[in-house]
């Protein structure tokens, strides 16, 4: 269920802004997307695992805050991350 080194490293590389970027909010939506992905499929194992899914509330909040947020400040950088993360239908 946690995300390992290796693939936070990948997704950060992708999706930076520059070398040495893991802040900016592109980065950040990536990395929530990818932990929301694994905790739906942990939740679909486990029916009642209620503290998760708070967890899964929360993380949801935060990224589509973040996006919120993105799509005020750089409308091109939040359309090009929905692109690549193929969210929103």
């Amino acid at each position: 269920m946690k995300l390992s080194a290796e693939a936070k490293a990948t997704i950060v590389e992708q999706f930076r802004r520059a070398v040495g970027d893991t802040g900016s909010p592109e980065v950040q939506v990536a990395l929530l997307t990818t932990r929301i992905g694994l905790l739906t499929d942990h939740l679909k194992t486990h029916k009642k695992d209620f503290h998760s899914r708070r967890g899964l509330i929360s993380m949801v909040n935060r990224r589509r805050n973040l996006l919120a947020y993105l799509k005020r400040e750089n409308p091109v950088a939040y359309a090009r991350i929905i692109q690549e993360l193929g969210l929103r239908g």
